[in-house]
């Protein structure tokens, strides 16, 4: 239908006369928007999340994900990220769809198809986009062997498992248990009132609930 809102979070630039980071700058807007959005609103986001640390920024992203497809509006969002993690999100939330950009891999090149099909990516070709760049040779075989590095000792799959028990957590209603911790947290969710919290302080009183948890296990 007819949009009367067109919303947007691209680009990266900080704010040096107010002394905020770029990913301030990307917190505020994107706080902006979420404040606003009406049922016939249409949202572009894109990389939500990059100027922080990975988990960070996955929460972040995440959240913001779910607030969108939860909220009563129902606003047409397309986000671009490259956190693969957030592929789970579709088995979870029924009008959250995925889809990425297809790419041939011919031995060492990488050819972008520019066509758009369903389903989510599970790589990322960023070495191969500095090399199209002219990154130096030497540059790019040590960044290689640090990719490889790193996928062995911080693995994908792993992290996306964790993100999969986060999703099954949040499914089981765990309020019947007899816990004095999960009673509080009963009693502090309850007594929250949803209408009246900022995107942003949803997101720290979800990071309170998360250390509560924590130290509980």
């Amino acid at each position: 239908g007819v949009v009367d809102k067109l919303f947007t979070r691209v680009g990266a630039s900080d704010n040096i006369s107010m002394g905020e980071s770029t990913f301030m700058v990307e917190m505020n807007e994107t706080a902006s928007i979420l404040n606003n959005i009406s049922e016939r609103s249409l949202v572009l986001l894109d990389e939500i999340g990059r100027g922080t640390s990975t988990y960070d920024g996955i929460s972040i992203a995440w959240a913001i994900s779910e607030y969108l497809h939860q909220h009563p509006s129902r606003a047409k969002t397309l986000f671009a990220t490259h956190y693969h993690e957030l592929n789970e999100m579709s088995e979870t939330f029924e009008r959250i769809k995925n889809y990425n950009v297809a790419v041939k891999e011919l031995k060492n090149t990488v050819l972008f198809l520019r066509t758009l099909i369903a389903g989510g990516s599970q790589h990322s070709f960023g070495i191969h986009v500095a090399k199209m760049a002219g990154m130096p040779q030497a540059v790019l075989q040590r960044s290689k062997k640090i990719l490889k590095r790193l996928e062995k000792s911080h693995s994908s799959d792993e992290l996306t498992a964790k993100v999969k028990d986060l999703n099954s957590e949040m499914q089981l209603s765990f309020f019947n248990l007899d816990d004095p911790l999960l009673e509080a947290l009963k009693s502090d969710i309850l007594e929250t009132d949803i209408d009246r919290l900022t995107p942003v302080e949803a997101l720290m009183k979800l990071n309170e609930i998360k250390r509560m948890l924590t130290k509980k296990e």
